[in-house]
């Protein structure tokens, strides 16, 4: 009977099994690497791309709270001029109102009461003057009350006084509130009218 040694043929088929399982390791090696390259890469990108974006928000949400702050400096300009514009128009309103209001108290001044003072405090004028009887300073509250341009005429006090002739005098002092609506109509129908042609 012939006797065949197997042994070397075995460890052919050994050693061949163990290059080819060490070649399928070293290409499952290099595919899990490669895996996880384009893995970390496609991640990496990713990452990247949402700093990019946040980066992005970011410099926009800066550049709009300059914007922001810009605006508000405008709305308080804009309330500062508005404000001044009030001013000017309550001035313009007002320019002609001293005229109006001494033209009114020469109307309305009785005979014998004679005028020391006249001093406007905001919407009321404060008159201090001199009558040669309690009578005249009736009338010039009476006369007073009925104006377009004055109402609520209130005597603060009245003394009687002897003149340096020796003449007997009332001092008065009278304070009479405005009615600006009623300054503002009269001053409307005194503008004169265009001419014609």
């Amino acid at each position: 009977m012939i006797k065949v040694n197997l042994l070397p043929h075995r460890q052919i088929k050994r050693a061949e099994r163990q290059r080819e399982f060490g070649l399928m390791a070293s290409l499952v090696a290099i595919a899990a690497a490669a895996i996880m390259f384009v893995s970390w890469s496609y991640i990496h990108n990713k990452i990247q791309t949402q700093q990019a974006r946040n980066q992005r928000l970011q410099d926009e949400m800066v550049r709009l709270d300059k914007e922001i702050a810009v605006i508000a400096s405008l709305k308080e300009q804009i309330k500062h001029v508005l404000e001044r514009k009030q001013i000017v128009e309550g001035l313009q309103s007002d320019r002609n109102q001293a005229v109006l209001i001494l033209d009114e108290l020469a109307r309305k001044l009785p005979e014998g009461v004679f005028l020391k003072s006249v001093k406007q405090l905001q919407d009321e004028i404060e008159l201090k003057g001199i009558a040669d009887t309690n009578a005249r300073i009736a009338t010039l509250v009476h006369n007073l009350s009925e104006s377009a341009i004055m109402h609520s005429p209130n005597l603060v006090e009245i003394k009687a006084n002897t003149n340096a002739l020796g003449i007997k005098e009332y001092e008065f002092v009278l304070r009479v509130s405005l009615q600006r609506e009623a300054a503002k109509e009269d001053l409307s129908k005194q503008k004169p009218a265009p001419a014609k042609g």
